[in-house]
């Protein structure tokens, strides 16, 4: 008798515990997006590199980046033997960019809306209302599960565009790994 109440004590421990894991994984998106708005909010970029991984944020953003530099240019552009040597060295300045920019600082001040420069100087954000009130550096996304390793998150910005975040399960933790950038054409005239 004392057998079989141990092993069902065991059982019920087992399950709790499995529980605890479930409820604590399927959190983590929901935790992640908080550390990332404490660490921007507090400056800490120590603190975003932990919720963050730079290589493969860099890797998505890189062709969205590139693609939007070809679209502008036109089709013009890409016709020309000098004009496609000029789109070539302009989409390799473009990654250049996109490896100085997606680093703790520089995510840190794009997300505050800030020029990278002035985030390291420690030059505060301007104040849109002119209050003494800072206005929220980082709107709050709307989450949602994409399968049990990949979570995205909806950023509305200002202009009204709607950026995407990805993060995606390593082991227990969630990262932020992609950044999906509004289309070219977002703007509030194209979203009316």
């Amino acid at each position: 008798m004392a057998d079989t109440r141990r092993r069902g004590l065991a059982a019920w421990t087992v399950a709790v515990a499995l529980l605890a894991l479930l409820a604590w994984t399927a959190s983590g998106p929901w935790r992640a997006v908080a550390g990332i708005r404490q660490a921007v909010d507090a400056g800490d970029a120590r603190a975003l590199a932990r919720h963050v991984d730079f290589p493969a944020l860099r890797a998505s953003l890189k062709p969205q980046v590139q693609d939007r530099i070809v679209r502008a240019a036109g089709v013009e552009a890409q016709t020309g033997r000098f004009a496609a040597f000029g789109l070539t060295v302009a989409t390799g300045l473009a990654a250049g960019v996109v490896d100085a920019m997606v680093t703790p600082t520089g995510l840190a001040a794009l997300m505050e809306g800030r020029r990278v420069w002035d985030r390291a100087s420690n030059v505060p954000p301007a104040s849109g209302s002119g209050g003494d009130a800072a206005p929220d550096a980082t709107p709050r996304p709307r989450l949602r599960f994409e399968s049990l390793s990949r979570s995205s998150a909806v950023v509305t910005l200002d202009d009204g565009s709607e950026l995407g975040l990805v993060l995606t399960r390593q082991g227990l933790r969630w990262r932020l790994s992609e950044i999906r950038l509004p289309p070219a054409d977002a703007s509030p005239a194209a979203l009316r």
